[in-house]
This record gives C-alpha cells, structure tokens and sequence, in this order.
C-alpha cells in the first residue's frame, strides 16, 4: 500500500471551522451548556469552541483506553444530562464513526438523555456510520482518501502520522 496523501488543515482554516460551528450553534434553537472535548483530536477544537461560544469545557480521553478517563467519566456526564445539562461533543473529525460510536454507547448504556446531547465536529465524513449535528465541512470518503493533518498534530513526526492513519485503511485506501 503507498502511502495516503497528507493534506495539512492549516491554522486560518481551522480557525475558520471554528467560527463556522460558533455561527452553527448560535443559530441554534438548542443551546449546550457544557462543551465536551473528545481526547486526543478533539481537545483544541473544543477548547477553541469553548471560547468562541463563552461556554465551559469538559473533557473525556477516548485515547488512552484506560476506562478513568474514558467511559467512566463518560458517565458521569450521562449523570448531567439526566439533571438537565445540554453536552456538546466535539472532535476533530466524524471519519469511520467509531470514536462517536462508541461515545454515543457509552452514554446511552449509562443511562443519558439523547435529547440533551449533541455532536459536532471541524469535518464530517458523509459516509460515516454515525451522524452528527454540527460541522464545519464535509467529505466523502469514496472519493477523498487524503489523510487531514490538523495543526496540533502537525508536530508530530511522518511516521506517527502514517501509523495513526493505518489504524483504520479504508478510510484512505
């Protein structure tokens, strides 16, 4: 297999993403009240997010596997919205679906209100298996196989680029 096309997400469009979401949400009827950054890749965009909608930030490392950051936390937040909380998750990209997959079953098997959680991200892949409310911009992947390389990521060398994006090959294959 050669290697997929690194495409770099420059920091004016990221920033531009964000202001898109930012616009997105204030348009909104629905109003979150907690912005919800999914470790690793959705870390700055919420941040980002956080500020430009002057909303608070919480986090959930879906990254390192280890369930204390992850689904237990996840429950937590189940909790909150079962007191009425609207939760914004937010990641970098919606690409194969499994990162939103599993968010989104971790939250309802903790027993969370669907209605007061919503999902957004910088890049929605139209073909994914989950769907999400909120993006900044589209692609299919049965025609884009590029490999996004967003700004926090570009610091990293091209082989943990290269091992990050074989982790699921259809997407760029």
């Amino acid at each position: 297999m050669t290697d997929p096309v690194l495409t770099p997400v420059g920091y004016d469009t990221f920033v531009a993403d964000i202001h898109t979401l930012a616009t997105a949400l204030a348009d909104s009827e629905w109003q979150p009240g907690f912005i919800i950054g999914i470790g690793r890749g959705g870390l700055v965009p919420a941040t980002y997010l956080s500020h430009a909608c002057g909303l608070p930030l919480l986090s959930v490392d879906h990254s390192t596997g280890i369930e204390s950051f992850g689904d237990r936390l996840l429950g937590k937040l189940a909790g909150q919205t079962r007191d009425g909380a609207h939760l914004l998750v937010v990641d970098d990209i919606n690409d194969s679906g499994r990162t939103i997959g599993h968010i989104r079953r971790a939250l309802r098997a903790a027993g969370s209100v669907a209605d007061n959680i919503r999902y957004a991200v910088l890049i929605d892949n139209v073909t994914s298996t989950e769907r999400v409310d909120y993006y900044a911009r589209s692609i299919d992947r049965t025609v884009t196989k590029d490999w996004f390389v967003f700004p926090w990521e570009a610091v990293a060398d091209r082989t943990s680029i290269l091992r990050d994006a074989a982790e699921v090959p259809e997407r760029i294959a």
